[in-house]
């Protein structure tokens, strides 16, 4: 059924529909119909409530009409349970309170009444030094409302109060990571004159899991530089790339995720590190003692299972390559064959690189001698892109959160093209895989020479600078455009030249899409500009035209061409 737009109607409406309806409608009924007569979801045959054959605000109107109450304003109390709120990760239920033990667990529910407040609870780690308690937010509405540290065995907070009902979303989720403790969720309670005043927010069409380390866990993602050491106060894994690339697609998720862990080996100086291996965990809830339970996958089913592992192993397989990475791939490879037994409808996607992928061919080897073995093709790899240091650098070198966000984007677009869904590739850089090419063109007199380096800075020397400008041209190659889309271009330029040079964006045909001129001179210089693509383009190239000067250098690095639109 095509969704229909939002009709704003007065109650008097209903008197057009004569009695023809049912008795009662729960808060479920009508939050699931005005949801999806806003455009959030999807409409169904039973949202056309009066039997008209068209979903309307018409619809809505009556809905509301037959919403049950008791009848007057009653305080009640609800657990955390699937019952009240959706459960969003690894979580547990002991002593009437749901533990929220996972990087990222979280409950969400829609609360109607006057006022409403929620109880939480605080585990053994309340005795932690201040800066390594569990970190946990509450948001209403969207907004966060609260987020700190538990320091209490119990606390009550407000989620809004006053003299009118009121209805608003709630979410309670875990910020931190599963071995600095958990956060519980004891009580939810509302004033309200509803018989189902707290209902569980819906279940997404889409649902991924996401297992790693620290990078994961978005460990020292608010940290201000990278020599501060370890706290939970800058873990915050809403600035995760794992929950971002959930925002983008709007699908729910769950984490699996612990700093310094590995696959083979944990994060190490010296020996192997068999104390700190997700294998060992994955099957639990969390490895502290109180939550170390078994998990129940058969109640959790996923989309995607999304690993990024192997930056913990490093430190220990580099120290001996030629011998360790066949144990390492070994290792890898009996991980994916659980991951399958445990998720058997999941498209399985493993990726390496933010900070550092030496074992990133090592987890492609993985990936394909899993496929031999078993046959399963429903799996694949990718390199993530290395962090760049001017977006910045987290606690003790951790991703920054211009970088998870970046990690985000590129995820969400992998994910969709696993699953056959349309990606519309905003935030995604275009040139991160374009190939970096120098066009001498001897007849008009150019002379050069080029170095890609590891960070994919360009660096040219013009010997001899030719007549005109396109006598030499550094070209950044097989970069993809949509028709209609808008992009940012970016770069930075140090030269021995002290002028302006030209940069285009050209069309594999000829055709330009964007002219500009930059600043080429002894101190760094940003450029960054925006423009819009005229026609879908598989083969653009970004253009720098170096030729027709005297011999002089020139750098570009942290180019980039992201689509922003």
């Amino acid at each position: 059924m095509n969704r229909k737009k939002w009709i704003a109607l007065p109650t008097a409406a209903l008197l057009l529909f004569g009695g023809i309806v049912p008795v009662s409608a729960t808060d479920a009924e009508l939050q699931s119909l005005q949801t999806a007569l806003l455009g959030a979801s999807g409409l169904s045959q039973t949202d056309d409530v009066d039997g008209d054959g068209i979903v309307n605000g018409f619809d809505l109107c009556l809905l509301r009409s037959m919403q049950q109450t008791t009848g007057e304003l009653t305080q009640q109390h609800y657990a955390a349970t699937s019952e009240s709120v959706k459960l969003t990760g690894r979580a547990m239920r002991s002593n009437d309170t749901t533990w929220l033990v996972q990087s990222g667990s979280a409950v969400s529910f829609t609360v109607t009444g006057t006022s409403a407040s929620v109880t939480l609870a605080g585990d053994s780690s309340i005795q932690n030094e201040a800066d390594y308690r569990p970190r946990y937010a509450v948001l209403v509405d969207g907004e966060i409302v609260a987020d700190e540290v538990m320091s209490s065995a119990e606390k009550t907070m407000t989620l809004f109060e006053g003299e009118v009902i009121r209805t608003a979303k709630i979410q309670i989720i875990h910020l931190s990571e599963a071995m600095n403790g958990a956060v519980g969720v004891k009580d939810i309670s509302a004033v309200s004159d509803r018989s189902d005043a707290v209902i569980p927010e819906k279940e997404k069409a889409l649902s991924i899991e996401f297992i790693g380390d620290s990078i994961t866990c978005a460990y020292g993602v608010e940290g201000s530089n990278s020599y501060e050491p370890f706290r939970t106060t800058t873990e915050n894994f809403m600035k995760s790339y794992a929950y971002l690339t959930a925002q983008k697609l709007d699908a729910d998720y769950s984490a699996v995720s612990y700093s310094g862990y590995g696959v083979l080996s944990g994060y190490t100086s010296g020996d192997i590190n068999t104390d700190s291996l997700i294998p060992d965990c994955y099957g639990l809830i969390g490895k502290l003692p109180d939550y170390a339970k078994p998990w129940d996958f058969d109640t959790h089913s996923y989309d995607v299972v999304v690993v990024n592992l192997g930056t913990n192993d490093s430190s220990y397989v580099s120290k001996d390559a030629e011998a360790r990475t066949p144990a390492f791939i070994s290792a890898y490879v009996e991980f994916l064959k659980t991951l399958r037994e445990k998720n058997p409808s999941a498209y399985l996607i493993c990726t390496l690189g933010t900070m550092g992928g030496d074992l990133y061919p090592s987890v492609e080897n993985a990936v394909e001698q899993y496929r031999t073995e078993t046959g399963d093709q429903r799996i694949m790899s990718y390199e993530s892109t290395l962090q760049n240091q001017a977006d910045g650098i987290g606690s003790d070198w951790h991703p920054s959160a211009v970088t998870q966000q970046k990690s985000a984007y590129v995820l969400a677009d992998k994910i969709c093209q696993a699953l056959g869904m349309e990606s519309d590739q905003i935030g995604l850089d275009m040139a991160a895989d374009a190939e970096y090419r120098l066009n001498i063109a001897a007849e008009k007199g150019g002379n050069a020479a080029s170095y890609v380096g590891y960070d994919k800075s360009f660096w040219i020397n013009m010997v001899t600078g030719g007549e005109t400008p396109d006598a030499i041209e550094a070209e950044i190659a097989g970069v993809p455009l949509k028709n209609g889309g808008s992009y940012r271009l970016e770069f930075d330029c140090t030269s021995g030249y002290d002028g302006k040079l030209p940069v285009q964006v050209r069309g594999a045909d000829g055709s330009i899409y964007f002219s500009s001129k930059f600043d080429a001179v002894s101190e760094k210089t940003h450029f960054s500009a925006e423009f819009t693509a005229e026609q879908d383009d598989a083969a653009a190239s970004i253009i720098f035209q170096l030729g027709g000067k005297d011999s002089y250098n020139v750098t570009l690095s942290n180019i980039s061409l992201v689509k922003i639109s």
